[in-house]
């Protein structure tokens, strides 16, 4: 049986927003992967995905009750969620870098959160292409 959120349809003028948001999480992530900055740097403090995150969170209330509510979610989750656990790995790496044991964990918990960011974005969006919301 469908949810609620998945049999009451969306307006085109919304999907394109939600269009809007990977689209700039993505030119975030691509500006980190062929920038000076790192992907998950770039991706968490560069304008494209402070812009998307702060459109999900005015758009949201008018995705409920829709297919696209779903996505809304997932794309400020995956924001906050990289941020936090960016945080967690540099929490966790500073104080191994006595034993410069640090500098390894930093640059593989970076590497390993940029590309589970990558597959946030990537996931999300091919399920807006067709139309599927996202899993709970």
């Amino acid at each position: 049986m469908n949810s609620p959120a998945t049999t009451i349809e969306a307006s085109q003028s919304l999907v394109r927003v939600s269009h809007l948001i990977y689209a700039l999480h993505a030119l975030g992530l691509g500006i980190g992967a062929f920038g000076a900055a790192t992907v998950l740097g770039s991706f968490l403090f560069g304008w494209p995905s402070i812009i998307a995150v702060i459109i999900g969170y005015v758009k949201r209330g008018e995705a409920q009750g829709t297919w696209l509510e779903t996505h809304f979610r997932w794309q400020i989750r995956t924001f906050w969620f990289a941020l936090v656990w960016a945080v967690v790995i540099g929490l966790v790496s500073l104080p191994l870098t006595l034993v410069l044991v640090g500098f390894g964990t930093w640059v593989l918990g970076l590497i390993v959160l940029g590309v589970w960011a990558v597959y946030r974005v990537a996931r999300g969006w091919l399920r807006l292409n067709a139309h599927q919301p996202m899993p709970a």
